[in-house]
């Protein structure tokens, strides 16, 4: 049996979307188990278990898979998925294919100034290795990011856990051929499609932010010095809102046309 967690929150707007790729592009029998903070209960016909819910989406996920394996076998199958996240070909080929290598297969989003840890939009390992790691979704420990600077995320705990466990796994990369955006509208291993922040608000991430005009240059005149740093904090806003109205006008567009769809929407990106 297939497990598969993922919560939804404050909008039902990629319930459908997601559970009908799912119907298509897995083979085996499965259940989905979800959560619907904020959204019409009327929605969890569309899953085959609901577990009521509040707290951040890390949390959430380990909730999920703490009930799932309440009732599962060690050798089941557990899958996260992002709610903004949905397999666009055959899943179980893909799937057998990472978990013979490692007893854990997840998205690394490297292209975000090379980010080391599992990320939670799509994630596969068995119950049985959930277990005695144990898996944890949360933040925690952190790195140098590929600009040097100190970071951490969702999944820090998981990397790490793996990291003193000695436990390989399998980072499944960017796969895009063109890029909207450094970041969102990922495909992965060509099997996974990740929209990205799809329920927040033109969020901006690390590798959008490396992206931003560079401050002007320093001066040692104390008057100059302040009006540069009152400069540079507004070039700085203005870009954040520029920036952020044209995430979610991309946003929009590419969800229009998942939601209609659109044989071809995927040439945007393959």
């Amino acid at each position: 049996m297939l497990y598969v967690a993922s919560a939804h929150y404050g909008s039902p707007r990629w319930i459908e979307i997601q559970t009908s790729y799912l119907r298509k592009h897995i083979s085996v029998p499965y259940q989905t188990w979800s959560s619907l903070e904020g959204i019409d209960p009327s929605y969890a016909v569309h899953f085959d278990r609901i577990v009521e819910q509040l707290g951040a989406h890390a949390g959430k996920l380990n909730h999920l898979a703490m009930e799932i394996s309440q009732e599962a076998d060690d050798d089941d199958l557990l899958m996260f998925l992002d709610g903004d996240a949905f397999p666009i070909a055959d899943l179980m080929p893909f799937i057998g294919e990472g978990l013979a290598k490692a007893p854990l297969m997840a998205v690394r989003r490297a292209e975000n100034v090379n980010e080391p840890q599992p990320h939670p939009c799509f994630c596969v390992t068995t119950v049985g290795t959930w277990r005695a790691l144990p898996g944890d979704w949360c933040s925690g420990p952190t790195w140098l990011d590929a600009r040097g600077k100190k970071g951490g995320d969702v999944g820090g705990n998981l990397l790490r856990r793996l990291e003193l466990t000695n436990t390989p796994w399998v980072d499944v990369l960017r796969s895009n051929r063109k890029n909207l955006d450094p970041l969102y509208f990922g495909i992965y291993g060509d099997t996974i499609y990740h929209h990205g922040a799809g329920f927040r608000t033109g969020e901006l991430s690390g590798v959008h932010r490396a992206l931003a005009p560079a401050p002007l240059s320093r001066t040692r005149v104390p008057i100059l010095r302040s009006a540069k740093r009152l400069a540079n904090r507004a070039r700085w806003r203005t870009w954040e809102r520029a920036e952020q109205r044209r995430h979610l006008r991309q946003s929009e567009l590419v969800f229009e046309r998942i939601q209609r769809g659109d044989s071809d929407w995927l040439s945007e990106f393959l």
